[in-house]
């Protein structure tokens, strides 16, 4: 699955492909039967977060109360709705888009 903004996926499927053809090209016609092809150097991931991407990946600091409340309230029928703000707001997105 290929994340589409970062392409996260597609990269590494790239980086294998890559590291296919490096194991392909070791074996090359050159080598007879007789000759066993070199072992190729072992590949070894690793990842490394960084201290911002540690914290933003922890639980999002928000206030849990307001939210219970507020989803009470639509649940209730309570909550205020503003129709038309909302189809304003809908609007300036659609010309941003559009640009």
């Amino acid at each position: 699955m290929t994340d589409p903004i970062s392409h996260l996926g597609r990269k590494a499927q790239i980086e294998s492909a890559n590291r296919q053809l490096a194991k392909d090209a070791v074996r090359t016609p050159e080598h007879s039967a007789d000759t066993p092809a070199p072992a190729p150097a072992p590949v070894s991931d690793e990842l490394k977060l960084s201290e911002v991407a540690l914290k933003a990946m922890q639980e999002p600091e928000f206030d849990r109360a307001k939210v219970d409340a507020i989803k009470t309230a639509i649940q209730q029928g309570q909550y205020p709705v503003d129709s038309r703000r909302i189809a304003e707001n809908f609007v300036a997105i659609e010309k941003m888009i559009k640009g």
